[in-house]
């Protein structure tokens, strides 16, 4: 063979094999189906063993483990309801924080995404309060951790002695701001009132770290608006049907009677629902403000202070 022949030879071998392992490679995936994992797994689950291996690495690993938590819950938010699983959020975080433990957002953020009525985050405020008193234990000092739990203690289980406990001891902490004090004065007289509920989150909307926090705090207030505003509907369609002996199947029908101005909007623009069975007003659940915060009893007597129904 001459000279120039062989690097001629050489490219036409090397066309064949690659021909015959793409032809392999396809035979093979139309024969096999690849593995799938049904649901993202945490490997390391001991934070103490994740803290040894990380040598001089704690922080940065810590970062890493806070941008897993922060991808698992956003990957499972973006999921159908029913198909939400936000099981490895608390190992993540326990990990995150047990590397770095004055990781603050770690803490505060975590544990709001943990209490979180499912479907929008895990439904386990005890692992919330669980990680928030890691935190204290690492830094007692850090009065914000007190003012949390006991915000989940009030707005997610609606123990109201438990709230005014950690607002108070919060309220011990040097340096801890004068108002802390002054909820657990709020919790334990006025308990489950909305306008406990508007003091609280018009405070944490004047957050000046968090714009994430101010966002939320507007949600929560436009949602104690709505709830407001669903117990002058729920009342006129009540009248209603005491005034004419029929049931209140739609708003068009209550407009017509002058029980209502017109089709009621919701504080972020949306009709709200009636059931024409039970005639329970509600928000839809394609609105801004769905769902609503569960409240621990009936709501209050209308206030002169609540917000007027859209017209």
């Amino acid at each position: 063979m001459t000279p120039r022949a062989k690097p001629a030879a050489f490219l036409i071998s090397l066309i064949l094999m690659m021909t015959v392992a793409i032809a392999i490679q396809v035979v093979r995936d139309r024969s096999f189906a690849y593995s799938t994992v049904d649901r993202p797994v945490l490997y390391v689950t001991s934070p103490e063993v994740m803290r040894r291996a990380a040598l001089s690495y704690d922080t940065l690993l810590a970062d890493v483990y806070w941008i897993r938590a922060l991808q698992h819950y956003g990957g499972e938010r973006v999921k159908p309801d029913s198909e939400r699983n936000y099981d490895l959020l608390y190992p993540l975080l326990d990990v995150a924080t047990t590397l770095d433990p004055r990781f603050s957002i770690g803490y505060r953020f975590g544990a709001i995404f943990l209490a979180e009525p499912h479907p929008g985050g895990a439904g386990r405020p005890d692992q919330a309060i669980a990680l928030l008193k890691k935190g204290i234990a690492f830094n007692p000092a850090k009065w914000d951790y007190y003012h949390d739990i006991g915000f989940i203690y009030y707005w997610n289980l609606h123990d109201y002695q438990s709230a005014a406990d950690w607002f108070a001891r919060g309220g011990n902490v040097p340096g801890a701001p004068f108002w802390l004090k002054s909820y657990a004065a709020v919790m334990l007289t006025r308990g489950g009132d909305r306008q406990a509920s508007r003091v609280m989150w018009t405070q944490i909307g004047q957050n000046e770290e968090s714009e994430w926090l101010r966002r939320m705090a507007q949600l929560r207030l436009a949602q104690l608006d709505a709830l407001d505003q669903i117990d002058i509907l729920t009342q006129r369609v009540g009248e209603f049907t005491r005034r004419t002996g029929q049931r209140a199947r739609s708003w068009e029908q209550l407009a017509a009677a002058r029980a209502v101005g017109g089709l009621p909007l919701d504080p972020s623009g949306t009709p709200y629902t009636l059931d024409p069975q039970t005639g329970r007003v509600g928000v839809a659940r394609d609105s801004d403000l769905w769902p609503l915060p569960t409240e621990p009893a009936a709501a209050p007597e209308l206030r002169g202070d609540a917000p007027p129904v859209p017209r």
